[in-house]
């Protein structure tokens, strides 16, 4: 069992930046894949970025590309998520998950542990 916890959520004004954190413990966190979703109400959760478990391959919505990079630490078994020039439509509850290596990294389905989420507002 792997227990994520994700944190550096809050109000951010368009146009600024904010940082998500995930600590992960309970596991072998350097052998998952890693993806960042997002959840708006009476949404399903969206893809927002990917990266392998060697943290060399990574992937992007086109909603983020651009404006957001992912990065993890297995040494901390911790992972990123860096945003920047925030739009209000960026408005979201944001969820760490990791998954087995190979993970279908769009997918919701193929991630097996879950964050709690965090709260990201961004008012213009």
């Amino acid at each position: 069992q792997v227990q994520l916890v994700e944190s550096g959520g809050g109000l951010v004004q368009a146009g600024g930046r904010l940082r998500l954190s995930c600590a992960a413990s309970g596991g072998t966190f350097s052998g998952y894949d890693i993806g960042w979703f997002r959840q708006t109400p009476g949404k399903e959760r969206e893809f927002v970025a990917y990266v392998d478990w060697i943290g060399f391959r990574t992937y992007y919505s086109d909603s983020v590309k651009g404006r957001g990079t992912i990065s993890r630490n297995n040494a901390k078994s911790t992972m990123y998520l860096e945003m920047n020039s925030l739009k209000p439509e960026d408005t979201a509850v944001y969820y760490c998950a990791v998954g087995p290596s190979g993970t279908n990294y769009r997918s919701a389905v193929a991630y097996s542990y879950w964050g709690q989420g965090t709260q990201v507002t961004v008012f213009s």
